[in-house]
């Protein structure tokens, strides 16, 4: 069954005002199927991938890492940055020997998500990284990580008790859980 898929807007105008190293912004006006024109605030990233390290033991290694914009310690999968047009198969396995300092001798892509599709266009790219072998992390300049490794039930009970609370890692992990069967 063919459907017609109808977009709701079109872009009138975009008026790009702040261009970053994480992210740039943009105002854009747009005419709706009524008629009506409207604003929109438009944040750009260029996305991210997302890694599940699981050691053989079925445990996860999450990064605690100091995040300003929440001002305190946050629990999470190693995750970074696409450069420009970069690959996110060859940009995973970067992020995860620069955070953890694993290599993983198998990577799966299982999954992608927006972060936040109203108001941000990044596009987190997931992976499961398995047949780890550990190493000394490469850390940038100014990046506050401690690694932990926890076992697959602890860290699904970190995101219950509310102590994991960043989104990637709670979607990243449920997506994991569901791909190995361990979520139902």
């Amino acid at each position: 069954m063919n459907q017609k898929i109808v977009i709701p807007e079109t872009i009138i105008s975009e008026d790009k005002i702040f261009n970053g190293k994480i992210f740039g912004l943009s105002l854009r006006q747009v005419k709706l199927l009524n008629e009506q024109v409207v604003g929109r605030e438009i944040i750009i990233n260029k996305g991210a991938v997302v890694i599940i390290p699981l050691t053989d033991k079925m445990e996860v290694r999450l990064v605690k890492q100091y995040r300003a914009a929440a001002e305190k310690w946050i629990l999470e999968l190693p995750a970074g940055g696409l450069e420009p047009n970069e690959d996110p198969d060859l940009a995973a396995p970067r992020e995860l020997l620069e955070e953890t300092g694993d290599q993983a001798a198998t990577w799966q892509k299982l999954h992608g998500f927006y972060s936040a599709p109203g108001i941000l266009t990044e596009f987190l790219h997931l992976y499961l990284a398995t047949d780890l072998t550990p190493g000394p992390n490469h850390l940038e300049f100014d990046e506050h990580i401690e690694v932990m490794t926890v076992p697959w039930s602890e860290a699904i009970a970190m995101i219950a008790g509310g102590e994991i609370e960043d989104a990637k890692t709670v979607a990243g992990l449920m997506i994991a859980g569901l791909h190995l069967g361990l979520i139902k």
